[in-house]
């Protein structure tokens, strides 16, 4: 009965998690699935967002959109330098995001003034997300305020990818050579492509921030990881009920917020919390595994084919 009492307990708060974790998720799916770019940019950008938010909001005295705002264009710049490293200078995929990950953390200490970790009282300023409303039955519940959130940026990307750059940029991670064949810009898409991604990172983070009232400077340590544990997830448990790219992108959302449950009900039974990363990635090795396995049992348990018959009957039978 306590193991029920403390997971109800703590639910609403592995949803809200899970909803703004959900949008750090869209983003990795755009680079992952759309754009074909495995992007280690975003575990730096899961920290930039949030640092620039709380610091333009407690050291600056700005609005909380307009350090949204702020943020979102901070992370554009993170995924312009992840896109020019790859496409000038022919750094592979993969080492670039890494790269400018590296610089990100030099540069996140310098944008909270050296300070490993910044916080922000609740109480002193107008917040569009905080644990302290988790549970009330308002607007201002961080649940409430994630669904509006993922549903408009849900809404902008459905939009944008139905339009010629955006079907140019689908077409890039589809199939890069047919797409340059085509006349495509590859190299101006994919720089896009990471931008939008990193962009929409930032605002996930600057949300969290909000949320926990902090940012420190190991916020996005292991991101990537749970970015893609939300994708996967998704994609395993919806893949076969949604095909629209909008719902493939709502899929996502509900990965994470699957995912977060799933930790919350970890930590209910026990489990150390230093061992979450660990189980984060068991988690992906397993979902991600589970298509592969799915195909191999597919084969294995499917009949085998009817061989035909070496030499037809003619007619009777009888030689002609």
């Amino acid at each position: 009965m306590g193991f029920f009492a403390s997971f109800l307990s703590a639910l609403p708060g592995a949803i809200a998690q899970g909803l703004i974790w959900g949008i750090m998720a869209i983003g990795v799916y755009l680079t992952f699935k759309v754009l074909d770019f495995a992007d280690m940019t975003v575990d730096g950008t899961m920290c930039t967002g949030g640092a620039v938010v709380l610091m333009l909001m407690t050291v600056g005295g700005c609005n909380v959109w307009l350090a949204l705002l702020v943020a979102f264009c901070a992370g554009l710049i993170a995924g312009l330098v992840t896109g020019l490293l790859h496409t000038k200078l022919g750094i592979p995929a993969i080492l670039s995001g890494i790269l400018t990950q590296l610089a990100l953390y030099s540069i996140n200490l310098r944008i909270m003034g050296g300070k490993a970790n910044v916080a922000i009282n609740p109480s002193q300023y107008d917040l569009l997300v905080s644990l302290r409303n988790v549970r009330k039955v308002s607007i201002q519940n961080p649940i409430f305020v994630g669904i509006i959130f993922t549903a408009v940026i849900i809404a902008v990307l459905y939009w944008f990818f139905g339009t010629e750059l955006g079907c140019s940029i689908r077409a890039t991670g589809a199939n890069p050579n047919m797409s340059r064949a085509q006349g495509i810009d590859v190299n101006k898409n994919k720089i896009i492509g990471l931008m939008i991604s990193n962009g929409i990172v930032a605002i996930a983070s600057g949300l969290y921030s909000q949320y926990q009232g902090f940012a420190d400077i190991n916020a996005g340590r292991g991101a990537i990881v749970i970015g893609l544990a939300a994708v996967i997830i998704g994609e395993v448990l919806f893949s076969r009920i949604f095909h629209n790219f909008a719902l493939k992108l709502l899929s996502v959302s509900f990965g994470a917020v699957i995912y977060y449950i799933v930790i919350q009900i970890v930590l209910t039974l026990g489990l150390n919390s230093n061992d979450l990363k660990m189980f984060s990635a068991i988690i992906v090795a397993v979902f991600l595994g589970l298509p592969y396995l799915q195909k191999a049992h597919a084969k294995v348990s499917a009949p085998a084919p009817v061989k035909a018959e070496k030499e037809e009957e003619k007619g009777d039978g009888t030689d002609a």
